[in-house]
This record gives C-alpha cells, sequence and structure tokens, in this order.
C-alpha cells in the first residue's frame, strides 16, 4: 500500500513538474496545475457519489421497513467508532451492496436482492465490510487515485501537443499517449482497490467476531451474480460493490476487486 501510493504521488510530481517545465516555468502556472488537479478530484468525488446513487436508483431505506438493519448499522458504527451512515435500499437486480461518500457523510446502499438472499449473520457481514470502507476512507482514497490518473494522462496530451507541430496527426496521437499514459496509472489505482478489499473483510472479520459469515455472504452472491438475468450495476459502479471480478490474467490486474476464492480462503484462515 505505501510503495503504491508513493509511486502514485511520484506519478503526481511528475505531472506538475512536467507541466511547470513545458508550459511556462513560473509560479503561476505551477498553482494552477496544483489547484485545478484538486478541483478535478473534488469534481470527481461530488459527480461519482451522485451518479451512483442515481444509477441503480437507491431510494432511502424506511427504518419501519428494515429496523434491524438499522440497528446493526448503529451498533457497527459505533464499534468502528464512525457515524452511522444513511441508508438506502436499491432494486439492482443483483445481490449486492456499496458504500459511497466519507466519514461523517457516508452512504451504505443494499440490494433488495441482497437482503432476501442472505441471513442475519451473512448480512451483518456484508453491513461491517461497507462500513470499513467508510472508516477507512477507501472511496476518498480511490477518487484521490483516479484523479492523479486524469492528471496525468491530460498533461501528457498537452505535452504531445505543444512539442509537435500541432497538425491534426498530433491531436490524435496526444489522445493515444493520453488514454495510454493514464491507463498505465490506473493500474496502480486498481492494485490498491484490490488491497482495500482485503482491508475491508479483515476488519469485517474483525467487528462481527468471526469471517465465516463474510465467507457464505461472497459465496451467495457470487452464485447470485452468475445466474441473474439482469443488472443495473454498470461497469463504473461495479468498482464501489461488494462483488466485482474479472476472469483471466487481464481481466485480474485491471479489476478493482482480488478473487472471489482468495477474499474467502483469508476470511476462513
Amino acid at each position: 500500500m505505501a510503495l503504491v501510493g508513493a509511486i502514485l504521488f511520484a506519478f503526481y510530481s511528475v505531472a506538475v513538474a512536467a507541466a511547470w517545465f513545458f508550459f511556462g516555468q513560473s509560479t503561476t502556472i505551477l498553482g494552477i496545475a496544483i489547484v485545478g488537479s484538486i478541483l478535478l478530484v473534488g469534481v470527481q468525488y461530488k459527480i461519482g457519489k451522485w451518479a451512483a446513487l442515481r444509477s441503480v436508483g437507491a431510494e432511502d431505506m424506511s427504518e419501519q421497513q428494515y429496523p434491524r438493519i438499522h440497528q446493526r448499522v448503529e451498533a457497527l458504527s459505533r464499534d468502528m467508532g464512525i457515524e452511522k451512515p444513511k441508508l438506502k435500499v436499491a432494486r439492482m437486480g443483483v445481490p449486492n451492496a456499496f458504500a459511497v461518500g466519507r466519514k461523517g457523510a457516508g452512504v451504505v446502499v443494499v440490494s433488495e436482492e441482497l437482503i432476501h438472499l442472505l441471513d442475519n449473520e451473512e448480512l451483518d457481514g456484508v453491513l461491517a465490510h461497507e462500513l470499513a470502507h467508510i472508516a477507512n476512507r477507501d472511496v476518498v482514497t480511490m477518487v484521490i487515485g483516479q484523479g492523479i490518473a486524469s492528471v496525468v494522462g491530460i498533461v501528457a496530451q498537452y505535452i504531445v501537443l505543444f512539442t509537435g507541430d500541432n497538425d491534426l496527426a498530433d491531436f490524435f496521437l496526444a489522445i493515444v499517449v493520453g488514454n495510454l499514459v493514464q491507463f498505465f496509472v490506473m493500474l496502480f489505482v486498481l492494485a490498491i482497490s484490490r488491497y482495500r478489499e482485503y482491508v475491508a473483510d479483515a476488519d469485517a472479520r474483525r467487528a462481527i467476531g468471526s469471517g465465516d459469515p463474510l465467507a457464505r455472504a461472497l459465496e451467495k452472491i457470487s452464485r447470485g451474480n452468475e445466474t441473474a438475468r439482469e443488472s443495473k450495476i454498470d461497469e463504473s459502479n461495479a468498482a464501489l460493490c461488494i462483488f466485482g471480478e474479472g476472469q483471466g490474467f487481464l481481466a485480474k490486474i485491471v479489476s478493482t476487486h482480488p478473487p472471489m476464492e482468495k477474499r474467502i480462503e483469508r476470511l476462513r484462515s
């Protein structure tokens, strides 16, 4: 985690230094590059949270209809030292759950399919996992990582444009180079995402006293996603969910989640 974080910070530093070198060696250019990147991260955070909730049609979870979930989330939040997040429910077409926001302004969304699929102990494990993401500021960490990737990609595009002939060929070359550089940086961001899933699993195990309920829940969720005919979870939101993995070597290195079997093995070890 420290190594990947240091690499991401190095990418950001190189991008800012490149912007300062190529576009004018002045504190004004440097200030614009830094402030612009911070604003970009802020916009991504705000829009991403709103878009995630809207895309699945999340609605406020009634305390009268789901009293046990509210009670368990309140107790788990207290044990984890965070404020109780807002709870929402959605029909996602698949059993899943995700968290957005930060400490003090978090939201946990649970699908109706998940509530019907899991027993109480298994659902507690999933809720603890999502609360761990909020407690560990994982959503904010991922947004910062994605923001760094975007900044580095944008700087790479402009360097190609301003160092070439600024013609149509350079324009298309800039797009290609920018996307390749951004994809390369995102590989490190995705590595962080996979690591944070393991951490959230471990924190959930400590919170509920055992890893077996969450392991059973993951098994059921995996089978439920395999047999589901329709899912309202798009690719961008899949990164937030408790379930989401790829098959094959390439799919795994660009996946936001580690292999399910490894997560279950760790929970039961």
